[in-house]
């Protein structure tokens, strides 16, 4: 039994299987032919891993950190979540904003137009469509006023970006605040210290935060993303860019009426816990974090 749980601890290739995972019936044909055991049955090979909760046959897909900065950026972003900056509470009149675009946005025209709902039978999606372009969709949400602000733009880059910043940074109460912190990634839009000068340069009240390469999921722009793919864009159909670009903006005032905050609870204290488990960092650096 040890052995056999051994086995599927390990990948495949490393038995000279040509398998990318196990399946509980490969594992009890390795097991007979290596002679680990005279006889089995996958579904003892399953009971046997399922006593310690082994799947071999499933997976998940992630990005190992590999920014240097990794837990000083991320623990700045998780700051401003917290209304924090540099060890400081923020004021009344400093803003978190947390902001990214959601590029190839597609308009698909069904060539059968959707069926709704009957009492017994799903909502029927036409398969075939024809593409009537795509809009590079840019969103700011603000974290602490579930505000959000967006724009349908034709591609996305520096100058689309700085509209989406215009937009916000022109009108109450952004344009009078203290601060305003813009939590953004390392796109080629707004990466880097010339994109600080750029935007600092227009508005000296804001403040550009980058995050760490490869940590969307720390932005928390990407929750609303998420949202509008289920509510707007699942199922897609749009007769043309317009009504796509309708649909987007019109989701944006429905949403804002209804919203709350994001209850954020991944804490610096998390953040030095996964540093400790993935062995990346000394045990005092990430100490440091939860400081």
């Amino acid at each position: 039994m040890v052995s056999v749980k051994a086995v599927a601890c390990e990948l495949p290739s490393q038995h000279h299987r040509p398998l990318a995972r196990w399946s509980s019936a490969e594992l009890a044909q390795y097991a007979r032919d290596t002679g680990l055991v005279a006889t089995i049955s996958g579904s003892t090979v399953w009971r046997w891993l399922h006593e310690d909760a082994i799947r071999p046959w499933q997976h998940r897909c992630w990005i190992f950190p590999r920014d240097p900065q990794f837990p000083a950026k991320a623990g700045r972003m998780l700051d401003l979540y917290a209304r924090l900056w540099e060890g400081q509470p923020l004021e009344e009149d400093e803003f978190v904003l947390s902001a990214d675009e959601k590029t190839s946005v597609q308009a698909r025209a069904r060539i059968h137009p959707l069926e709704p709902t009957k009492p017994g039978t799903a909502m029927k999606v036409e398969h075939e469509y024809k593409r009537r372009g795509t809009w590079a969709y840019l969103a700011a949400w603000d974290v602490h006023h579930a505000k959000v602000f967006g724009r349908c733009e034709s591609r996305s880059g520096i100058v689309s970006s700085d509209r989406l910043v215009e937009q916000v940074m022109t009108q109450a109460p952004y344009n009078k605040a203290r601060r305003v912190f813009w939590i953004v990634d390392n796109g080629s839009s707004h990466r880097g210290p010339p994109s600080v000068a750029r935007l600092q340069g227009k508005y000296p009240n804001l403040a550009l935060v980058h995050g760490p390469v490869h940590a969307s999921w720390l932005n928390q722009i990407e929750i609303y993303f998420s949202i509008v793919q289920r509510k707007v864009l699942t199922p897609n159909d749009f007769s043309s860019l317009e009504a796509l670009q309708q649909r987007l903006l019109a989701f944006q005032e429905h949403y804002e009426s209804i919203a709350r905050p994001f209850q954020w609870k991944f804490t610096r204290q998390d953040l030095s816990v996964l540093m400790n488990k993935l062995n990346l960092y000394p045990v005092s650096e990430t100490r440091k974090l939860a400081a």
